[in-house]
């Protein structure tokens, strides 16, 4: 590719990032991908701590795109979800045998994923990765978007787009507005060992501080068996819960979840993230489109963040691609507009619905809380509603991008 021209220029090289200049350059589309951080940085164990879910859609993509078999190892298939009320024997409960043999998804360990990234950027010809780098500016021009960096590098893209996370500073640059709050809450990370295989069943239990998520992890030869956890607390409690020792920490994993895996403990680290609510009122402004958590940033009560995030890649991908084939300019206003209706109204209705599970399950008054599990005790017995959530979860409903439904671009 030209050394001063290319068709997108993508600042942010996280999973979502990453995965779109993948999509974009194995499509071959030229691409720039500009990230801040060393990617071998990227990939230590010590980095993040966190582990995705993996939604089957989501994996037709990874699949699509030559990503997963570099996963493949380190997923660990979701076949069961159950869903419960703090104390309470009313509960919901996905079985993946009630669609198919198809498992709802997998966890997958963010490390890897990110790992299978670097990899296979390695052999697309048509990206290059800039990183360390940081973006000095960009100015709109006539045909495209003049980027500098920080250490002199220039070029010109025909669309930037910004991948820069919540506080992405090229939304607030593009002066588009976000609806956006604090939940007062933080999610605390950790993986967890415990003498019980899990069977593959992801458990979500809410607590009045909020969700508490255990999410089944690959075997590990020197550990045995593990899960992640997602344990959400009150921002102000959180501080508290972190500075315990692992066997204290230990005691209150197993005081809210119960004895199903048996003995617990915790292995390694412990990470804690706050949480938010955030969405842009627009996606799009010439030449320029935002993608993932700059986009829209959810509550992880739904294991949802990563999928709607990729879901936005292959939207983007597809519309990116098919514009370049036609000989039509890839930044054009058109062209971006079809991605922001296509992706815009659904991550509205899904950002709605876990702010709003979140804001029910974390009232404790005792009428909300009979009602919503006689709610769930309803659909857990409405097999057609059961199974229309369950696809909902897998990412399977509605119009889907050819890369979700694990075509080639």
């Amino acid at each position: 590719m030209a050394a001063d021209r290319v068709d997108a220029a993508i600042i942010g090289g996280g999973m979502v990032g990453g995965t779109l200049a993948a999509a974009l350059a194995q499509a071959g589309l030229s691409v720039a991908l500009v990230d801040r951080a060393d990617p071998a940085a990227l990939t230590e164990d010590a980095y993040d701590g966190r582990t995705s879910a993996i939604a089957h859609a989501t994996h037709r993509l990874l699949q699509a795109l030559g990503l997963w078999a570099r996963m493949v190892p380190h997923a660990e298939p979701i076949l069961d979800i159950r869903v419960s009320d703090g104390p309470s024997l009313l509960f919901l409960h996905y079985d993946h045998r009630e669609l198919g043999e198809d498992p709802l998804g997998y966890i997958v360990e963010n490390r890897h994923i990110r790992r299978a990234q670097l990899q296979r950027h390695g052999a697309l010809e048509r990206l290059r990765v800039m990183a360390p780098a940081e973006l000095a500016s960009h100015a709109i021009e006539p045909g495209g978007v003049a980027v500098e960096l920080a250490d002199g590098r220039a070029f010109t893209a025909s669309v930037l787009i910004a991948a820069d996370g919540t506080e992405s500073r090229l939304r607030r640059e593009a002066n588009i507005a976000a609806t956006r709050w604090d939940y007062g809450q933080t999610a605390i990370v950790c993986t967890m060992g415990h003498e019980r295989p899990h069977r593959g069943i992801a458990h979500e239990r809410f607590l009045p501080a909020g969700p508490f998520a255990v999410l089944p992890m690959t075997d590990d030869v020197a550990e045995g068996y593990r899960s992640s956890i997602v344990w959400t607390e009150k921002s102000d409690l959180a501080p508290a819960m972190l500075a315990l020792t692992d066997a204290e920490f230990g005691f209150e994993l197993g005081r809210r979840f119960g004895p199903w895996l048996g003995a617990v403990r915790v292995i390694g680290g412990r990470w804690s993230y706050p949480l938010r609510f955030l969405h842009a009122e627009n996606y799009v402004a010439p030449r320029f489109a935002l993608i993932g958590d700059a986009a829209h940033t959810m509550h992880p009560i739904a294991g949802q963040g990563l999928n709607a995030g990729l879901r936005g890649v292959a939207a983007l991908a597809e519309v990116l691609v098919e514009a370049k084939r036609l000989g039509l300019d890839p930044g054009s206003a058109a062209v971006l507009e079809r991605y922001q209706r296509w992706r815009r109204f659904d991550n509205q209705l899904l950002l709605t619905v876990t702010d709003s599970l979140n804001r029910l399950f974390s009232n404790d008054m005792a009428p909300v809380r009979l009602a919503r599990d006689l709610g769930m005790a309803a659909v857990n017995r409405v097999g057609p509603l059961k199974r229309f959530f369950m696809r909902h979860a897998m990412g399977t409903v509605g119009e889907l991008p050819r890369l979700l439904r694990g075509e080639a671009l």
